[in-house]
């Protein structure tokens, strides 16, 4: 339902053009906004037009109107004048309010249909029905974008993408928990994955420039119909989730970009273990190994194996580095100097990556 607030500015504003005071109530008699101090009528009077079959009444100098949400009456407003112009200011802010309503109701059914649809809560014939009373296209391009905000949710982060991405568009805000803000975005048919990546980072700047919130955004596979949308976050999720484990440098993550951290994601944790005692046996794991030399190793794969390149990056000489390097072939047996060496250690970091994540969540 309407809030109050929303209520009182509507009649406060349209009291100060027009000069005529007027209140809000509701069908108990209890006031919800007014833009006057004094009381209009006895709320035994309120309470029995409410009852009343009809829709307007004159009572003295006070005018009073019923207020309908579609034919049920919802609230009462009483507006203070004699003269037909009181009449009038009257009936003007009954067709706004009852304007108002139907907005945040259609808002309201909007965003309970479109987290039922995510949630997998809706039969399909359901989706169609109630997307075609909701005046949804079923048959667009769309992307699920998802918004992580780190902490308990606030309206700051769904209001700012609600006023970057407006419903006139066909795009949606929603959440479905307290951590994350969802945009549903619809895109032109000649958009593609590239665009949706402008459009993520721009909704991690806008975010850390207008709110100061440092998020992390992942978004889905781009669908055509509005019944894959469930499939989208669901795949935005998981992005998110192995770009946390795997890609903790990127504020963007990509489903369609995720590479072999999306298959050991995949895995499961026995045959993680497993994967590490072939590796490594009894020798020294990579959590085990000194930071110095993991940052050194990861320097040299972002240089494709490349000593010199690596050295001159770290400032330090190429003989230090290749020291570094043969330190760790010493504690862990493998040269990542040599191809087959480095893709497995690059692997086993990440595996073993993933199982600390698993044990955090134990």
């Amino acid at each position: 339902m309407i809030s109050s607030q929303i209520i009182k500015s509507s009649i406060e504003e349209l009291g100060t053009i027009t000069k005529v005071d007027l209140c809000v109530m509701d069908l108990n008699g209890s006031e919800v906004a007014s833009t006057s101090d004094k009381d209009f009528l006895d709320v035994s009077i309120v309470t029995s037009f409410a009852n009343s079959p009809v829709d307007s009444q004159v009572i003295g100098d006070v005018h009073l109107f019923k207020i309908l949400d579609e034919t049920e009456p919802a609230y009462v407003l009483l507006a203070k004048g004699d003269s037909e112009h009181a009449y009038m200011v009257g009936k003007i802010g009954v067709s706004q309010l009852q304007s108002l309503i139907v907005a945040y109701k259609e808002k309201f059914d909007r965003n309970n249909f479109f987290q039922n649809l995510l949630l997998d809560n809706m039969l399909l014939i359901d989706v169609y029905n109630r997307a075609r009373k909701l005046k949804i296209e079923v048959n667009a391009p769309r992307v699920i974008i998802l918004v992580e905000t780190g902490s308990a949710r606030d309206n700051t982060a769904q209001e700012l993408l609600g006023g970057m991405f407006g419903t006139h568009s066909g795009d949606f805000v929603t959440a479905v928990d307290e951590t994350s803000v969802i945009l549903i975005k619809t895109l032109q048919k000649n958009q593609n994955y590239e665009d949706v990546q402008r459009i993520a980072t721009t909704i991690v700047d806008m975010m850390n420039t207008e709110a100061m919130l440092n998020v992390r955004v992942s978004y889905g596979a781009i669908v055509d119909e509005l019944k894959d949308l469930s499939k989208s976050f669901k795949e935005a999720k998981m992005a998110l989730e192995v770009g946390r484990i795997f890609y903790a440098e990127k504020r963007v993550n990509a489903y369609n970009t995720l590479g072999i951290g999306r298959l050991i994601y995949q895995l499961p944790e026995s045959l993680c273990k497993l994967f590490i005692d072939e590796i490594f046996g009894g020798r020294e794991v990579p959590e085990e190994i000194d930071e110095e030399t993991l940052n050194t190793v990861n320097m040299f794969f972002e240089n494709n194996l490349n000593v010199s390149e690596t050295s001159r990056q770290l400032f330090v000489h190429r003989n230090t580095l290749v020291y570094r390097i043969e330190k760790l072939e010493k504690s862990c047996g493998l040269d990542v100097r040599k191809f087959d060496d480095a893709l497995t250690f690059k692997i086993a970091m990440m595996v073993v990556s993933y199982m600390r994540y698993l044990e955090s969540k134990k």
